[in-house]
C-alpha cells in the first residue's frame, strides 16, 4: 500500500527506539522507502548499523557531517520525503518541535520541512501527563502536526499509564491513513463511541456498560482503508485509536454538539451508547442521605436523539449507520428503529447479560438494509469493525 512513497523516519532516544527497528521493516514490507535519522540519544538503544541494515541505506546523524551537506543537505533531506515519522517522539523532542529549536539533525529536519509530519511520542507517564508536555502536545496538533499514540501498559522503569509507544503495525496505520492509500482515501467519516455519563449530583452519573471497545476498533478499520476519520467518544475504557481526530466528551448533549461540529461528512457511523435519559433535577451539591429511608427523588428527561438529528437533518451523510443493542427481539426491534430514526443502516445485537458482548471482545450482529436482515457469525470486534468498514467503502465508491 506503500509502493513509491519515502519516510523520513527520525528515531529519538528512548527505550522505544527497539520498536523502530521494527517499524521500518514494516514499511518496507508495505513498499516505502525509509530514510533514517538517528539522534545522538537515540544512539545509545539502538545502533546505526542495525538501523541502516534494515534500511538498507545509509543513517544520518549528523547535522555538520560535511559530506552530507555535498552530498544532500538537511533542507533537500528534509523535503525529499512524502512524510516525516518520529518514532519514539520523546519529550526533549516534543518540545524542540513545539518551540521551534533546531540545534541537531533531527530538529533542523523538522524544522525545516515543507511536508506532514507524525509523531509516536513514548516517555515515563508522568512526563507524559505533565502539562507542559501537554502544553506542547496541544501546540504540535494545532500546528498540524498527526500522532500516534501513546498506549497505556507497563513502563520499562515499573510504572504504568500513558506513555508507551504505540505498537510499529498501529504506527504504519497511520502512516498508510497519512498518505492517503486507501479506498477511503478522500473520504471523512464520522464515528461515535462509548457511554455517556449522565450526572446524578457533582460526584455521581447515570452511565452503561459500553466501553467503546466495538466503535474504536470501528474507526481504527476506516482509518486503516484511508478515511480521515473524526472521533466522538464518551468515557470509554478502551483507549481511541491513533491517527483519527479524537473529540471527547461526557454527557448526551455534548456528544450532540460535537457531531453537529464535525459535520458535513462522507457518513456517519454512530456506534456510541448513548443513555436515553438525563436527570432534569440534576444537585448542584453532593446529595446525602439524612437517614430517614427516603429517597431522593430524580425527575428524568429524554435526552436528544443524536441519530435521527443526523439522519433526517442538513447536511446529511451520504451513508447513516445506527447501532441497536437490544436484550429482547433483536431484529423486530433494530427494524422498527431503523424507520424510525431515518438511517440507511442498523447494526444490531444482543446485549443479554449471558451473551458477554457489552463490554466483551467479540460481538454478533445482524446489519439491516433496506433490503433486509443480514445475520453475520460471532467474531472478535476488530473483525466485526473491519467487515463493517469494508461495506462503508464499498457503499461509497
Amino acid at each position: 500500500m506503500l509502493a513509491g512513497k519515502r519516510i523520513l523516519l527520525i528515531i529519538g532516544g528512548g527505550i522505544a527506539a527497539y520498536k523502530s527497528l521494527e517499524l521500518i521493516r514494516l514499511l518496507t514490507k508495505a513498499g516505502a522507502s525509509v530514510v533514517p535519522v538517528l539522534t545522538k540519544a537515540g544512539t545509545e538503544f539502538v545502533t546505526p548499523l542495525s538501523v541502516s541494515a534494515l534500511a538498507g541505506v545509509r543513517v544520518y546523524t549528523d547535522l555538520f557531517d560535511l559530506t552530507d551537506e555535498a552530498e544532500m543537505g538537511h533542507i533537500q533531506l528534509s523535503r525529499a520525503a512524502d512524510l516525516v515519522v518520529v518514532a519514539p517522539a520523546t519529550a526533549d523532542l516534543m518540545s524542540k518541535m513545539a518551540t521551534g529549536r533546531a540545534d541537531d539533525l533531527a530538529s533542523t529536519l523538522l524544522l525545516a520541512t515543507d511536508k506532514r509530519v507524525l509523531i509516536a511520542p513514548a516517555m515515563n507517564v508522568r512526563m507524559w501527563q505533565h502539562p507542559a508536555t501537554q502544553r506542547n502536545l496541544a501546540t504540535l496538533q494545532a500546528d498540524g502536526v498527526l500522532v500516534a499514540g501513546p498506549n497505556d501498559g507497563d513502563m520499562a522503569c515499573g510504572e504504568f499509564g500513558p506513555g508507551r509507544m504505540a505498537e510499529p503495525a498501529e504506527v504504519l496505520a497511520a502512516v498508510e491513513a497519512a498518505l492517503g492509500t486507501g479506498v477511503l482515501t478522500g473520504r471523512h467519516v464520522l464515528v461515535t463511541s462509548g457511554p455517556t455519563h449522565e450526572p446524578i449530583d457533582p460526584v455521581r452519573y447515570i452511565a452503561n456498560r459500553s466501553s467503546g471497545a466495538q466503535g474504536t476498533a470501528l474507526a481504527a478499520a476506516l482509518r486503516d482503508l484511508g478515511a480521515r476519520v473524526t472521533f466522538v467518544t464518551g468515557p470509554a475504557t478502551v483507549p481511541p485509536p491513533s491517527g483519527v481526530t479524537v473529540i471527547r466528551v461526557e454527557t448526551a448533549r455534548q456528544m450532540l454538539a460535537a457531531v453537529q461540529a464535525a459535520l458535513p461528512v462522507d457518513a456517519a457511523v454512530m456506534a456510541a451508547a448513548v443513555a436515553d435519559w438525563r436527570v432534569a433535577n440534576e444537585g448542584a451539591q453532593k446529595m446525602k442521605k439524612d437517614g430517614s429511608g427516603k429517597a431522593p427523588a430524580l425527575e428524568f428527561a429524554e435526552n436528544p436523539d443524536i441519530l435521527a438529528s443526523v439522519a433526517r437533518g442538513t447536511p446529511r451523510p451520504r451513508l447513516v449507520v445506527g447501532f441497536a443493542a437490544e436484550t429482547e427481539h433483536v431484529v423486530d426491534h433494530a427494524t422498527a428503529k431503523r424507520a424510525r430514526k431515518g438511517c440507511d443502516w442498523i447494526v444490531a445485537n444482543d446485549v443479554s447479560p449471558a451473551t458477554g458482548i457489552m463490554g466483551g471482545t467479540e460481538n454478533a450482529v445482524t446489519l439491516i438494509t433496506e433490503h433486509g436482515a443480514e445475520t453475520w457469525p460471532r467474531m472478535g470486534k476488530d473483525q466485526v469493525a473491519a467487515r463493517l468498514a469494508t461495506r462503508i467503502a464499498e457503499a461509497l465508491q
